[in-house]
C-alpha cells in the first residue's frame, strides 16, 4: 500500500478570520472544493463547525464523511475521513497564520494511502488540482 502527500502553501491579502472562517463552514468548503458538502453532525464545542462534527462531501454513494478531529479558531482545523473510502489513513491538515493584519498564509496538507492498488496517483493528482482550483477561488469567496 503506497502513501500520498499533497502539500500546497499560498498567502492571500486577506484578514485571517475571513479566510479561517470560509474553510471552517462546512458548505463553505465544499464550494471551494468544487463540490456539494454538507454538515451533517454539529460539534457539541461552540461553533458547529468544530472538533467532533461531521461534514459530507460529495454525492449520495460516491461522498465520503469527513470528521473534524482539531480545531483552533484562525489557527488550526484537522479532519480525517470516517466513513467507507477508496483511501486509507487520511487526514487533512490546515494551518492559518498571519504575518501581517490583512494578510493570511495557508498551509494545507493532505495524507492518505490508497486502499485499491495504483488508485493513489489517480486520486492524489484529481485531489491536488481540485485544493489548487478552490485557492484561487478563495479571494473571490471571502465575504
Amino acid at each position: 500500500m503506497a502513501s500520498y502527500t499533497i502539500d500546497i502553501d499560498e498567502t492571500f491579502l486577506l484578514p485571517c478570520h475571513q479566510v479561517f472562517a470560509l474553510f471552517a463552514d462546512h458548505e463553505q468548503f465544499g464550494r471551494l472544493l468544487g463540490a456539494p458538502a454538507r454538515r451533517i453532525r454539529d460539534s457539541d464545542q461552540a461553533d458547529p463547525n468544530g472538533i467532533g462534527s461531521v461534514r459530507k462531501i460529495g454525492i449520495g454513494p460516491l461522498g465520503v464523511e469527513e470528521t473534524i478531529t482539531g480545531f483552533e479558531p484562525e489557527a488550526l482545523i484537522e479532519y480525517a475521513i470516517t466513513s467507507i473510502s477508496p483511501l486509507k489513513n487520511h487526514y487533512g491538515r490546515i494551518r492559518f497564520q498571519s504575518p501581517s493584519e490583512n494578510e493570511t498564509r495557508v498551509h494545507y496538507t493532505v495524507y492518505f494511502e490508497d486502499a485499491i492498488p495504483m488508485t493513489g496517483a489517480l486520486v492524489r493528482s484529481a485531489l491536488h488540482q481540485a485544493l489548487r482550483r478552490g485557492m484561487r477561488r478563495v479571494p473571490k469567496m471571502v465575504k
